[in-house]
């Protein structure tokens, strides 16, 4: 009996170590969250969040607002119309490719009249640094050079690049015209792309005030370009939902997949 407890002893530790095993690989596969630091908006805060999976690759990067973000925004005022909210990426996570956030709140709205003219907000991913981001200008003798329509594989199937679309500090917009709201329905959200001087520089979810005060959660394809100008890891999907637990608003690039 004893030599048949001795033969079995070595089983049960190779059985022991391929637990542990398996045990240090569902660890290790567990998501990580890197946050950047908050910022006030309205009432509360805003924030950008990255997951991380197992093999420290980015699974999604967020803006995370506080319910009470929502509360004690700015109104419209006779010099400004556009509030900008400038969110700090993580120190720490993987990379992205994700400079910089601008969270932008338009009380009123924004161009085209009758499509866009709710209170919104614009959540701008720039794949360009903050002073390039400031430098750009759609007026004097670098205008033409500005507004040089990318090339077609930059731009996804359907999507319109309007003229009068073109922001200073911001970009040109790339519009998908088949979203509900220009198709007489009142606008809940969309997701847009940003050039300047031809290249893709910005991806930008929009969501409506009225849908986010609405406690959603909802997951839409993201409509993707041939091709990107800049190395990052691109959404296949975008989510706009609420967590009652937390008491918190995710607008979120999701399925991020890395292009070079």
């Amino acid at each position: 009996m004893k030599t048949a407890l001795c033969l079995f002893q070595p089983n049960r530790c190779i059985l022991a170590a391929a637990c542990l095993g398996f045990a240090s690989i569902a660890l290790a596969a567990d998501p990580v969250v890197f946050t950047g630091a908050p910022v006030p908006v309205g009432n509360g805060t805003a924030r950008v969040e990255v997951i991380a999976n197992g093999m420290n690759e980015p699974e999604s990067v967020s803006v995370v607002m506080t319910k009470d973000a929502l509360q004690g925004l700015p109104a419209v005022q006779a010099n400004q119309m556009v509030w900008e909210f400038a969110l700090p990426m993580p120190d720490a996570g993987p990379k992205t490719g994700y400079d910089h956030v601008v969270l932008d709140w338009n009380p009123a709205g924004h161009i085209p009249d009758g499509v866009y003219t709710v209170p919104h907000f614009d959540v701008h991913f720039y794949l360009i640094s903050n002073g390039e981001r400031e430098a750009i200008t759609f007026h004097g003798e670098g205008r033409e050079l500005a507004m040089a329509a990318p090339d077609p594989q930059l731009v996804p199937a359907g999507y319109m690049i309007p003229p009068d679309a073109a922001v200073d500090r911001m970009g040109m917009h790339g519009l998908d015209p088949a979203g509900h709201e220009f198709h007489g329905q009142p606008f809940s959200h969309n997701f847009i792309y940003g050039y300047y001087k031809g290249e893709l520089m910005f991806v930008e979810p929009m969501v409506s005030l009225a849908f986010l005060e609405s406690l959603p959660d909802m997951t839409s394809p993201v409509i993707k370009p041939q091709r990107y100008s800049y190395p990052a890891w691109y959404p296949a999907t975008y989510r706009i939902g609420f967590d009652a637990g937390k008491g918190e608003y995710t607008i979120a690039l999701q399925n991020l997949q890395r292009s070079d």
